[in-house]
Parts: C-alpha cells; structure tokens; sequence
C-alpha cells in the first residue's frame, strides 16, 4: 500500500490519457491504473465503423503499444475488478480484497449497454456492442449471418446496420420512434439517415415496439413485436443505450444525478477523487450547467483536463462538445450541445437531399450546435460559433456563398 500513489480505475481511452498526461506534467510518484478487461486501454469509435466493417486491424485501436505502460511506469493491473472505495481511508478494495492506497483517485469507470428486458433476449445471437470483444462477435456474425434485425436507431444501431449491410447481409431496424435520432435532431435532419439506409437497401420500421425474441434450439431465429408481425433474423444486434457505471462512486457516499457528479474541474464531491469520460456529469462552464457526454472527443480530453486538475493546476473543461459518425459514405461531425426539444429552429446550408450540407441548431437567434455532413474543414468554425454565443443573421447563416467565417465577425 502507498498512500502517495496516484490511482484510475478505469482502464479506458480516458484513463489511459489521464495516465499520460500525469507523467507529461511531471508527476513521477506511483501511478496505477486499474481495468476490469483483459485488454489493455482501447478507443471505442472504430469497434462500430472501421474496425467492425474491416477496414482497420486490431492494432489501430490501441490508445498505446504495450510497451508503453512499462516504460512510463505506469502499474496497469487487467482484469481486476474494484469492488469498493472507502474514501475515509484513501484506499480501493479490489476483487481479491487487497487494499490500493492513494493521494488522489480518478475515475473513469465508464458505462454499460441497457440490455432488452423481453422473453428470449438471452438466447444465443442476440448481440450487444460495448467491447472489442464485441466487435470481433459480431464481425463474425455478420459473415455468416444472411438476416440481421437491428434493435435501436441510434447512433451504434445506426452504425452496426450500415456493417451489417455493408457485409451482405439482409438488415431490418426495428425503433420505438418516428425516425431515427428523432429527439436530437429533429425531423428533416433525422429524415437524411432514415433515407440514407433505405438507399442502401435497409428495411426500417419505426414506431414498432419489441414484445420477444424468439429462438430455435436456444439460438435467436427472429424479433417479434407488439403488433404480432416476426421478422425473422440469424443475427439480432441491441443498440438502446448506455448506462453510467455509478456503482462504486454511490456506495462510497460521492454525489451522483445522471453520472457522477462533478465541477468544471473534474473534482467530485470528495476533493481527492475526480471522475472523466462517460461516467462524469460535469459542470460546463460554457453552458451553465452539467452535462454527460457519451463520446470518444470527450474522454480524449476531458481525462488530461481532470489529470492536471489532480496535480493542482487551475484547469476548468470547455470545450465544446464533439462527436461523429461514418455510415457508408456519409461522414458527419456534430459540435454543440441540445437537449431534445431546447432548440426553436434548425438551419441547413446547401444540399440535404445530397446529403452535402451543414445544419445549425438555434434557440433565440443563437447557434446552439452544428453537424457538417460530407463537408469538411468547417467543424472548428462551427465549434467557434456555438463558444461565441451571439445571435446570427439566419439568412446569411443558411447561405453558402457566405464563408462561415464572416459569421464570426457578424
């Protein structure tokens, strides 16, 4: 035990980046960082795009060679599971009932696939996408898989369905709502993905609700839904969400509302832990409120942000947030933040139909998020606007012929 090590528990993009940037800033003490998985710290977004269609190897998705850890001192434990934390004691309590002692404590414990709570969903086939694991799972089942039934047309449902299609097979979403995305980006730029997989052959059936899944011989053979309709499928992928891994930080008496939660500067509501990446709701300092963001930008550098913050620097985390998406050949970024139904009007410029524009997102005159799509070397602009914070010219904003630059001078 040392009482001066510095510990993440967590063994993700974020606290693998917390890790490097203590020892960038100078912090040579002990240094631990502590996962569940066997794998060694890996990036999510390829799992549901290149990695998952094959055009990636397993290497690319590594946020560091495995020499690295040693080299930087840094004590990766793999697959330890930490069970408690007794922030009286300033000690962690893994699985084995050691105790790790420690100065400061970060958290980047992550968060977990809601699981489908119908008849049958623990049947063999019915795939959930979370772990690289996962990925190679479902890799596979696409390969040998002739009908695949997506459950879920967020973003991962969305992005599994264009795998699953690219790889040949027969792909039906099955989502609750009228559209795709429906609460976060409204109807007409929902529509553009709803089209998007119909063009690419994709069956999608919206507002329908799943009452079971049924199987063969223990394995998955199809989703039947409320209505009585079965869709038969060899493969059934589950994209409803993710959850905040909250457990160990409510048990140990910190503060936790929708994520744990934190100030701008990553301080939970100990001063000596702090919490990044998916499982912090942390207060925005340029939105006046806290926020959880589920996204790879945001564990990139919300973690180095906490890392410094832990060694006393005087840091607040800003950005804005960030996120993208590759659906066959449609690329798209987003930067902003919406809540659904917080926004009075959407803009687009140039051309939806084509799927070759940039939407803005408004309330009272002002950007509150934009998504270029298969437009690029503009999402640092956008990202520009929606800091700036001013009331646009709507007209000039929806114009092509005006550089989004000029906006920034309006």
């Amino acid at each position: 035990m040392n009482a001066n090590e510095y510990v993440i528990v967590g063994a993700s993009l974020a606290g693998a980046k917390a890790a490097e940037t203590l020892r960038q800033e100078g912090f040579d003490g002990p240094l631990v960082l502590i996962g569940g998985e066997t794998e060694r710290p890996y990036e999510r977004p390829p799992l549901s795009k290149e990695y998952l269609i094959g055009k990636a190897d397993r290497d690319t998705i590594y946020v560091h060679p495995q020499s690295w850890y040693a080299e930087h001192d840094v004590h990766l434990r793999l697959g330890t599971h930490v069970t408690a934390i007794d922030p009286a004691a300033h000690e962690i309590v893994p699985a084995d009932g050691s105790r790790v002692g420690y100065a400061k404590l970060l958290l980047t414990t992550g968060s977990s696939v809601r699981h489908l709570a119908v008849p049958g969903a623990d049947a063999e086939g019915v795939l959930y996408l979370r772990r690289a694991a996962d990925s190679d799972q479902m890799k596979a089942a696409f390969a040998a898989a002739s009908r695949v039934a997506v459950v879920g047309a967020g973003w991962i449902g969305l992005e599994t369905a264009a795998a699953a299609r690219t790889a040949g097979g027969e792909v039906t979403i099955l989502e609750r709502g009228e559209l795709p995305l429906l609460r976060l980006l409204g109807t007409e730029a929902a529509e553009v993905f709803a089209h998007l997989h119909r063009d690419h052959g994709v069956d999608l059936r919206f507002g329908v609700h799943v009452a079971e899944i049924t199987s063969a011989g223990g394995r998955a053979d199809g989703v039947r839904l409320a209505d009585g309709t079965h869709v038969s499928a060899d493969t059934i992928i589950v994209g409803i969400g993710i959850t905040p891994n909250t457990q160990l930080a409510e048990a140990a008496g910190l503060q936790v509302s929708n994520g744990i939660v934190t100030s701008a500067q990553l301080r939970t509501s100990d001063p000596d832990i702090y919490a990044a990446g998916d499982v912090a709701n942390a207060y925005h300092p340029l939105l006046g409120k806290c926020i959880r963001v589920e996204h790879w930008y945001n564990a990139l550098h919300q973690a180095p942000a906490a890392a410094r913050a832990m060694l006393g620097h005087d840091v607040a985390y800003d950005r804005v947030p960030y996120f993208f998406t590759d659906q066959y050949d449609l690329g798209m970024e987003y930067a902003g933040y919406v809540e659904p139904g917080a926004y009075d009007q959407v803009v687009f410029r140039g051309d939806v139909a084509g799927r070759q524009f940039i939407a803005f997102w408004l309330s009272g005159g002002r950007v509150l998020a934009g998504m270029n799509v298969n437009v690029w070397d503009v999402n640092d602009t956008i990202k520009a606007i929606v800091r700036r914070g001013h009331t646009v010219d709507t007209a000039r904003l929806a114009n092509p012929d005006v550089p989004l630059d000029e906006l920034l001078a309006d």
